[in-house]
């Protein structure tokens, strides 16, 4: 598969991820869509690592190929930590105030 097809695959997650974001107000869909950019972003980095291991396979070692997609490993930890943290902070919002809206947030400054 060609690199553009990643990077076009990439583009449309992460705008459809942006666009989400955006619009909608459900704090789950928000939460998803930013997980959804994130994979995104790992998807190109996975993808560009590849593609510069093939240029490169020559003059680089075997472990060099691998070091972007290890951090990739990295990222998709955290993000997973992310989740455990965002996921129990909207189920205690919900506990709380009984809707997940996020125009709901600004009434609990007072």
């Amino acid at each position: 598969m060609d690199i553009q097809a990643y990077i076009i695959l990439s583009l449309i997650l992460f705008t459809i991820g942006v666009t989400g974001v955006l619009i909608r107000r459900n704090a789950i869909i928000v939460f998803m869509c930013i997980e959804l950019m994130l994979n995104s972003v790992n998807l190109l980095l996975v993808a560009f690592s590849k593609m510069h291991a093939a240029s490169a396979a020559v003059k680089a070692s075997p472990t060099y190929a691998s070091d972007a997609q290890v951090f990739v490993f990295f990222i998709m930890v955290v993000a997973a930590a992310e989740v455990t943290v965002g996921l129990s902070i909207i189920v205690l919002l919900f506990r709380n105030t009984r809707s997940v809206d996020i125009n709901f947030l600004n009434r609990l400054k007072y």
